[in-house]
């Protein structure tokens, strides 16, 4: 039996809403609010994070579990929620100081508050990301049909190159906004034919449903997954970050030398057995700082997310998602990684 947390939705169009608060209950009032917060912060401060599970925080959630935090002098509370969108609320509405989650994502929020940065990515989504489908040959064979998904941006731009390959858009399918994990549950137990989906769903919900993913971000560059704040609690809190930042590249190394025991805790996080972690790892291409100067904010590399957020911005207008045009080029901030 496919078994997946209780997960709930947010639509595109909810997005404009994160400013007013919207928050999960269970979740903490940051001690202090990010956008009150006084020009000199200490460590004696925690950083407030958020995070929801995907395989590419690998190393974000060793660093939690080791307390690597701890011994790199900056406190840490992790606020781990199950449904990513929840994620973006809580970074919108100031209770969070920084946040785990898709550049895609950072893209249309930043249409409603500017001052979003992407300071360092966690991974670029390299095959986690997918469309799972039965009876389905082509794209031009989705018209027509049902296609659950969570409505998520990253979802969006997946789903749009997808569809373009058939000369179909959105118009011509179903939409059916239903959380990822669920999503994926029903395509599981052949409730849908074609669900959009993601690790650490994506292949089993496949194996288990009789179908196959017929499109995925295997080898691209589509949706990077970055750690975001905003440009006062960046300035506000920049020694603690940097402290941080190094806590989550001692996560990352651990992941690649230990990686028994760094196996066992992703496990626990994304709710698998551990010997399923290698496989949800190969689908994400994780950075270390290191990596993060050299290829992420790096203009001359192929895979740097300078064009990633570009070509998120164009679809971001293209798809309705923005009102106005984001400037890509204001939606980063390299000086703390290239400052390690």
């Amino acid at each position: 039996m496919f078994k997946l947390p209780l997960r709930r939705f947010v639509q595109f169009c909810l997005l404009a809403a994160f400013t007013v608060g919207v928050l999960v209950a269970c979740n903490p009032q940051a001690s202090t609010p990010p956008e009150a917060a006084p020009a000199a912060q200490t460590s004696s401060q925690p950083l407030i994070i958020g995070s929801s599970p995907w395989p590419g925080f690998a190393g974000y959630y060793v660093a939690v579990a080791k307390d690597f935090f701890k011994s790199a002098g900056v406190t840490v509370t992790d606020n781990y929620f199950q449904i990513a969108t929840d994620v973006n609320t809580g970074l919108a509405a100031n209770r969070l100081d920084l946040a785990w989650t898709g550049g895609p994502d950072a893209v249309v929020m930043a249409a409603q508050d500017p001052s979003l940065r992407i300071i360092m990515l966690s991974d670029y989504s390299d095959g986690a990301d997918g469309i799972l489908a039965r009876n389905v040959s082509a794209p031009a064979d989705l018209k027509g049909k049902d296609v659950a998904w969570e409505s998520l941006p990253l979802q969006a731009f997946l789903l749009r190159k997808y569809l373009e390959q058939g000369g179909l858009t959105e118009k011509d399918i179903n939409l059916k906004v239903i959380a990822a994990g669920e999503a994926a549950s029903a395509f599981a137990a052949k409730k849908i034919d074609v669900a959009v989906t993601y690790e650490p769903w994506l292949t089993s919900a496949a194996k288990q449903g009789g179908g196959q993913i017929v499109f995925s971000s295997k080898g691209t560059n589509i949706i990077p997954v970055a750690l975001v704040g905003k440009a006062s609690v960046i300035e506000a809190r920049k020694a603690d970050i940097l402290l941080f930042l190094k806590a989550v590249d001692q996560g990352v190394k651990f992941v690649r030398e230990q990686p028994d025991e760094a196996n066992a805790i992703v496990a626990t996080k994304l709710g698998v057995k551990p010997e399923e972690v290698p496989a949800l790892l190969a689908t994400v291409r994780m950075f270390d700082v290191a990596e993060n100067k050299s290829i992420v904010f790096n203009p001359s590399d192929p895979l740097n997310v300078m064009d990633s957020l570009k070509f998120a911005a164009k679809t971001s207008q293209a798809l309705g998602l923005v009102s106005s045009p984001v400037d890509a080029t204001t939606l980063y901030d390299d000086s703390l990684i290239n400052a390690l």
